[in-house]
């Protein structure tokens, strides 16, 4: 499911819009890490200094990554990298294009509350209804270390939520019940059990 932060010219010209999601170039394409997994569930560290040409390279891996599967989100945890970076794309006319976020946090959240029916690249196959904030303000860093910030809704404000859990170790099954949580993760280690 539902990362954030303005995608470079480069990014958002090269092969890595919905659209353009068949002619990716596989070697731009990383594996994604599946539920249960250590990285998954550890805090990502703050991208610093040292870290640019690192960053700078995944965003497009990354954007590329989430269209092939497709999702409208991905974190860096996701791809085995724990770092405090994610990309989005809802993919809907009249918002923002490829976003991505470097070290997003959210700095208010509305006190009416959403329901979305959310999956995740690292429990595919796998939904639920997760009750989130409406709107959420993120105060995060572009790729060229510019400050921003964003107050979004619906359906982009439960995608920045769920893919900063991914930054703390938080996966949306963590916002269920235990018994649904279980659940859901029996299923999928059958599902991919099977798939093995």
């Amino acid at each position: 499911m539902p990362g954030l932060m303005s995608a470079p010219d480069d990014t958002s010209s090269n092969e890595t819009s919905p659209q353009a999601a068949e002619r990716i170039d596989p070697a731009l394409l990383l594996p994604i890490v599946i539920a249960p997994s250590a990285i998954l569930k550890a805090k990502a560290k703050p991208v610093g200094p040292g870290d640019e040409d690192t960053v700078r390279a995944l965003a497009p891996k990354m954007l590329a990554t989430m269209y092939k599967a497709p999702g409208i989100g991905l974190a860096a945890p996701q791809v085995n990298v724990g770092l405090r970076m994610v990309v989005v794309d809802i993919q809907k006319a009249g918002s923002p294009g490829p976003l991505v976020m470097i070290n997003p946090e959210v700095v208010s959240v509305s006190q009416e509350l959403n329901t979305y029916e959310e999956g995740c690249l690292s429990l595919p196959e796998q939904f639920a209804e997760v009750t989130r904030p409406a709107v959420v303000t993120v105060r995060y860093q572009d790729l060229s270390g510019k400050k921003e910030q964003l107050t979004a809704d619906g359906l982009l404000a439960t995608c920045i939520q769920h893919e900063i859990d991914h930054l703390n170790g938080v996966l949306f099954v963590d916002h269920l019940s235990a018994l649904k949580r279980n659940m859901i993760m029996r299923k999928l280690a059958k599902e991919q059990k099977r798939k093995d």
